[in-house]
């Protein structure tokens, strides 16, 4: 079966688009924009991709690029969300590649401290860890220097090849593409790819096959379709100076205009940038290999809910802004709007872990097991508590095995929001409580809910938290607050809490 240029959809059952129909009609219509799309590369369960000159990006409108997200659900890319303030700053943002197991984001600027912008130049590293990904952690490379506005280029898969464009010091054009490679942990001095590559003109964001022997770039140094075309071309050996004679690629991806950032995602198949039938800027499509893509994780979803609801202060019942994680083995979020309403369309065949963090408020954890419902809509209302003295939380899904200290597995990702909570408000000492039925002997209960606490306390202390701003008394049934007449009412009082005890 021949390759097709598929313009917006990356499922097999999905027609051919002819250059007349419009792309609104078809399953990119959320993802582009009227703003410029770049460099899209995908992630753990999502397409990451730079949108320049947005009103929501860090420096507004003035701001050359920041990251956004997307997830592909439901036949199609679901709305793009801001990648947030941590990988996104004033300057030019963009991704190079993330490791195998997606933990790993390698991003293309370096990050001052606390938003301020960066003195140095090159490359920095994100963890994807419990509340999203960290701070960017600069990686230092010799003799890095790029006189552009802007760096484009990938890391490979073993993580030990960056190639790049860039106005550098031995550059023979506008921008050069160059390679550096990783060795004993630290990576090696760029060295510039040679004129079988680079022209007196434009080389722009490169791409390597999965093995490495094949180079993608878009340039305007040679005889193409366009302003901007898509070439590759063969490493000869292995001193990366030696290239076949670069060859533009399939006549259907390049056309009149320009074609940037093309990324291989599987054998054949390819995401890049146009500018045909946009507005003059840069919008996302595919280029689908129909035989390789049948396995492919992202284009294969057809099972989508669309979760929404309102974000409130339990005692006052006023709207609260806030941030939402929506959590698997990777991460998807999104942020509430001012008036406390927030909507997000996610995958049905996972279980979810959801917290809440809004500033001044208790943060917040629940769980969504999406792989047990036939779901189109879920509405999911949330209620914080604000951050006082008196304030008791629960904890619902801290949970023991029966009759035993153990906790079960699913307890420790509401015990990190907690660690989060204590993290970011380091002045807070509580109270932890445990609470059990009125099943049993009374004073074996009393001792069974100490020993829980002090399970809960080591396990915070194990993770950073100073035992000084902890105190945990076990109380047994002596507290109950419901009935113990009945299976169900005895389950709200077998309770976790915490007890807020100075802010």
């Amino acid at each position: 079966m021949n390759s097709k240029v598929y313009w917006v959809a990356l499922v097999l059952s999905f027609p051919l688009f002819t250059e007349a129909q419009s792309i609104q009609s078809a399953p990119f219509k959320s993802l582009n924009s009227k703003y410029d799309e770049q460099n899209p590369v995908i992630g753990p369960d999502a397409l990451y991709f730079t949108v320049g000159n947005h009103p929501q990006n860090i420096a507004g409108k003035k701001d050359l690029g920041d990251i956004w997200v997307s997830v592909w659900v439901g036949g199609a890319w679901s709305k793009p969300i801001h990648g947030g303030d941590v990988i996104n700053d004033a300057a030019y943002n963009s991704v190079a590649g993330f490791s195998p197991d997606g933990k790993t984001m390698f991003l293309l600027s370096h990050y001052g401290k606390k938003g301020t912008l960066a003195t140095t130049q090159g490359i920095s590293i994100s963890k994807l860890g419990d509340y999203g990904w960290s701070a960017p952690e600069n990686i230092s490379m010799p003799y890095f220097l790029n006189r552009s506005n802007s760096l484009s280029g990938m890391i490979n898969a073993s993580e030990n090849i960056f190639v790049f464009a860039a106005d550098s010091y031995n550059t023979k054009g506008v921008e050069d593409i160059y390679v550096s490679f990783k060795k004993d942990g630290k990576w090696g001095e760029p060295i510039n790819l040679g004129g079988d590559i680079n022209t007196p003109y434009q080389e722009l964001s490169p791409s390597l096959s999965e093995d490495g022997k094949i180079i993608y770039f878009s340039t305007n140094g040679r005889n193409g379709e366009g302003g901007f075309d898509i070439f590759k071309s063969t490493r000869l050996d292995d001193t990366w100076q030696s290239w076949s004679r670069p060859e533009n690629v399939e006549s259907l991806i390049n056309t009149e205009a320009r074609e940037l950032f093309y990324r291989p995602f599987t054998k054949g198949s390819a995401f890049f940038t146009t500018t045909r039938n946009s507005d003059g800027y840069g919008d996302i499509r595919a280029w689908i290999d129909t035989v390789d893509v049948k396995n492919h994780q992202y284009l294969n979803r057809k099972s989508v809910v669309q979760i929404s609801g309102t974000i409130t202060n339990s005692k006052t019942g006023a709207a609260v802004k806030a941030k939402i994680f929506f959590k698997t083995d990777s991460l998807q979020f999104v942020y509430a709007s001012e008036d406390g309403n927030y909507s997000i369309k996610i995958p049905t065949n996972k279980s979810y872990t959801i917290e809440i963090l809004s500033i001044g408020y208790v943060n917040l954890s629940d769980r969504a097991d999406l792989q047990v419902f036939d779901l189109k809509n879920l509405q999911m209302n949330f209620k914080l508590q604000p951050i006082e003295v008196g304030t008791v939380v629960q904890m619902k899904n801290v949970l023991f095995y029966m009759g035993t200290t153990k906790l079960l597995e699913e307890s420790y990702s509401e015990l990190n929001v907690v660690v989060g909570f204590l993290n970011d408000n380091p002045q807070i000492e509580i109270e932890l409580e445990g609470h059990t039925d009125n099943r049993g002997d009374s004073k074996k209960n009393m001792v069974l809910s100490q020993q829980r606490v002090d399970v809960i306390k080591k396990y915070l202390v194990s993770r950073g938290i100073n035992a000084k701003r902890l105190k945990g008394r076990g109380y047994g049934d002596t507290r109950p607050i419901a009935t113990n007449e009945n299976e169900e009412s005895r389950k709200l009082n077998r309770r976790v809490e915490f007890l807020i005890l100075k802010n």
